[in-house]
């Protein structure tokens, strides 16, 4: 037996050593030339696709062209997996239930230095790499600035040679496709996957059984320890879909894999033969749709349900994968599991993975609870990205229980334990524990998941320096007493290779020409341009640039949706989840007061505007719903009226997406970021249309306070009530008819909502909306802010008109965004929180 397995051992050395060899022969294939690149087009074209020049589609041409790309990135891929596991480097496992990854293909052409090498190769075929893009679906796998920040981490984690990995799930339908009918929302399934997905490799050798429902046997074992065995489980297979993320020129391509819901049995043969087709299926169908839909409705019990399985499949699947990957090196004990494992998770929706690791590490691995709460503590952080109470994420006992009982005990045991501690150091204070208990006591149970991340990690950070401190000093208050070294500040950063050099191929150019292309590395190498802002030859080419941009983002609204709209005048946007603490309303009701002084005084001299809106509100948000159909409604009466004419331009672009977000941000003059102050945890947006030259009006709220602080408060809009002043005057009694009785210009604009002009065949139509602002109180301040933000806009107005002026201001705040590369906050992440470092990546062969 025993020679038996040396001759088997040397067989296989044999194979794997010829293997090599002839993979380092298909080396030549990947040159980065124009001549090696097109070969590998035409090749997958014909071999990958069954098609010849007669046959090819546009759509043929991008898949042979995503595939010759993917190409050049596996070598990467492969060498900087191996280089971790010869290193034996920590990892950063990044968890989110969200990915809003968008295009992939002009990310990896930059990323790789071959957008020029692709350019040349193809123009033979009469071919351009920014026409096929524009054919590739969005992976939208997000619903807005969470899932777009963990695309733009993933990016920066190659970027700066840090082993990172993504995992989230792989929904066959993203966040839905948005149509305006009449005014209105429709959503309609958004199927990415319609034709396939280039980037993505399928991997059956990665599947893992994911347990639901069953219960909970105790027992006791030879060493006389109570044990607990789920059992009587149902399961459902969790297969592997790894997609490459390359760093900007380097050699690091780091692996974001999503997961695929699989039935553990395609269908019961036994009901099939007996003729019932339908109940056959139905097990596969159900197990199936764990991955079918992003955000299932949730208003209704199996919907609650199916969206906890969602969370759980996502942690199940990925730390069965985390502890197989430790498992190679380290077999034998889990005391380095810290020091080699970092586990973020991406707000409170895979804070499951708590109580999975301990379950895994109590259960199956039989360390004793103290040593898997060290270890399970040690090695998690969370990420807090919301102060409102509604969004705080919590579950039913009783749903928790049903779906994962085992879980639940886990989670009881932990708050028994935690209370405990809680207690020793408060004696008698009762309401402090029912504030932190892990368990919300009073009607129906629940279970507080943002109470059971902190408990169960050792870092919770927020992502504004604002929000930080919010949650410090009041959401999670209790909790800062006991440890305020786990709590610190991550501010939330954006890619500089999408939201700059992908997005703005023009002032990119110009940028580059001016200082060099370092900043596309380090954002902070654009402090240079600030020496130049005064320049008026440099201005003049940068105010050319936002011309053209705008020019074809009007292009575009015409061809789409047969308006035009005049690119002299000021583009006004306002892009983002609609939602009503961001006050799309607020907008809205400056744009009737522009419409009102317009009309009041047509002859008046004013600074023309096109006012840009896009989002998409959730399926179940009535009242944002409604804004949507309002901000429409408006824009039907606004847009037709002559006596308006090209002095005002409402739009709202449906179906807002990274792509469309690619082509509105560079046109941008001016960036609405108006949510009250207090609410919005950070924003991305806000950085994305700066660092394009767009000028901010906003609240002195998230991540506004800091662009601030970097562009200067000259070069920025600020308006409106702090957060400190919000709380106050809720608290000493707000009354939103004080302000709507004090002035004219706001009565009349919401007179007329009410009164039915802008839906006169439905007069009441808006009165939800007037009802949110005065008999529930204006929870968001809408009515306080208003003056505040008329004036404002009349100084923006006023300092648009002096184009020179407004260059200046706009290159500074280009020049200060260093601060908001996601390069920097990673940066932060791994020497604070993660304690990981980066591994560059040698190729076999390089140099030789």
């Amino acid at each position: 037996m025993k020679k038996a397995t040396v001759k088997e051992s040397k067989v296989t050395k044999s194979r794997k050593s010829s293997l090599k060899r002839l993979l380092q022969t298909t080396r030549k294939f990947q040159e980065a030339t124009p001549r090696s690149f097109a070969v590998s087009f035409a090749h997958h074209l014909k071999f990958s696709l069954a098609k010849d020049e007669y046959s090819a589609t546009p759509l043929d041409c991008l898949k042979s062209l995503a595939l010759t790309i993917r190409d050049r990135l596996v070598e990467r891929w492969i060498e900087t997996q191996q280089t971790y596991y010869k290193q034996d480097a920590k990892r950063v496992y990044y968890l989110s239930m969200e990915f809003l990854i968008g295009r992939s293909l002009g990310n990896a052409l930059i990323n790789l230095d071959l957008w020029e090498c692709a350019e040349q190769a193809l123009a033979q075929l009469g071919y351009r790499p920014e026409d096929l893009q524009e054919l590739e679906f969005d992976a939208a796998l997000g619903n807005g600035g969470l899932g777009r920040l963990a695309a733009c981490f993933m990016d920066s984690m190659a970027t700066l040679e840090l082993p990172g990995y993504g995992y989230g799930i792989r929904y066959d339908y993203g966040i839905f496709f948005q149509r305006i009918v009449d005014g209105y929302q429709q959503e309609t399934p958004d199927n990415w996957l319609r034709y396939g997905n280039p980037w993505e490799i399928e991997r059956p050798e990665y599947i893992y059984m994911v347990k639901f429902y069953g219960q909970v046997d105790q027992y006791t074992d030879t060493r006389g320890v109570l044990r607990m065995d789920w059992i009587d489980t149902e399961d459902v297979v969790a297969m592997a879909y790894d997609t490459p993320i390359p760093g900007y020129r380097n050699n690091t391509v780091n692996n974001l894999r999503l997961w695929a819901a699989k039935a553990s049995r395609e269908f019961n043969l036994e009901y099939f033969n007996h003729g019932d087709y339908d109940r056959a299926v139905d097990e596969k169908i159900e197990s199936e749709n764990i991955s079918k839909v992003l955000y299932p409705k949730d208003d209704f019990t199996q919907g609650r349900e199916l969206r906890l399985k969602q969370e759980y499949f996502l942690v199940s699947a990925t730390l069965q994968d985390i502890i197989r990957r430790y498992k190679k090196t380290h077999s034998l004990s889990f005391d380095m599991f810290p020091h080699k494992v970092a586990i973020q998770l991406n707000d409170t929706h895979p804070s499951l993975a708590i109580t999975e690791l301990m379950r895994i590490l109590v259960d199956l691995e039989g360390l004793t609870w103290e040593k898997a709460w060290e270890i399970t503590v040690n090695t998690c952080g969370y990420t807090n990205h919301t102060i409102l109470s509604e969004a705080l994420e919590k579950w039913s006992v009783s749903l928790l229980g049903h779906v994962l009982p085992r879980h639940l005990q886990i989670i009881y045991e932990i708050n028994r334990r935690f209370l405990d501690d809680v207690a020793r150091l408060n004696p008698g204070d009762g309401d402090r524990l029912q504030r932190m208990s892990i368990i919300e006591e009073g009607g129906e149970k629940r279970v507080r998941m943002a109470n059971l991340a902190i408990v169960g990690s050792h870092s919770v950070n927020g992502v504004a320096a604002l929000h930080s401190e919010i949650l410090k000093n009041d959401v999670f208050r209790d909790f800062y007493q006991i440890w305020p070294e786990r709590f610190n500040n991550k501010t939330n950063g954006i890619t500089q290779r999408r939201w700059l050099r992908l997005c703005n191929p023009a002032l990119s150019s110009l940028i580059s020409e001016k200082i060099g292309e370092g900043w596309i590395a380090n954002l902070d190498k654009l402090k240079k341009l600030a020496a130049l802002a005064d320049d008026p030859d440099f201005q003049k080419r940068w105010v050319e640039v936002k011309k053209q941009n705008k020019e074809r983002l009007a292009h575009l609204i015409k061809k789409r949706h047969h308006i035009e709209v005049n690119h002299y005048s000021m583009f006004d946007c306002q892009v983002k989840r609609i939602h009503e603490y961001k006050r799309q309303l607020l907008n809205a009701l400056h744009i009737i007061t522009l419409h009102n002084r317009i009309k009041n005084n047509p002859d008046e001299s004013v600074v023309p505007r096109t006012v840009i809106f896009a989002g998409k509100a959730a399926p179940g948000y009535f009242r944002a719903k409604l804004s949507i159909k309002l901000i429409n409604s408006i824009a039907q009466a606004v847009n037709n009226d002559p006596q308006i004419g090209d002095k005002l331009k409402v739009i709202f672009l449906p179906n807002y997406s990274v792509s469309l977000a690619q082509k509105i941000i560079p046109s941008a003059d001016l960036s609405e970021q108006i949510s009250t102050a207090g609410m919005e945890a950070s924003g991305t947006g806000n950085m994305k249309f700066a660092l394009n030259g767009a000028l901010t009006i906003g609240t002195l709220d998230g991540a506004n306070i800091e662009i601030m602080e970097e562009v200067g408060k000259d070069n920025i809009f600020i308006f409106g009530l702090t957060a400190e002043e919000v709380m106050h005057l809720k608290k000493s009694g707000y009354d939103p008819w004080h302000y709507y009785n004090e002035d004219p210009e706001l009565k009349q604009a919401i007179d007329m909502i009410g009164a039915g002009y802008f839906s006169p065949s439905e007069p009441n139509l808006f009165h939800p909306l007037l009802n949110a602002l005065f008999k529930d109180g204006d929870y968001f301040m809408v009515l306080a802010d208003y003056a505040a933000y008329v004036k404002c806009q009349e100084q923006v107005s006023k300092e648009y008109s002096d184009q020179r002026l407004w260059a200046k201001k706009s290159i500074l705040n280009v020049a200060n965004m260093g601060k908001f590369s996601s390069d920097r906050t990673i940066r932060e992440y791994a020497q604070e929180i993660w304690k990981a470092k980066p591994i560059p990546i040698t190729l076999p062969g390089a140099g030789d």
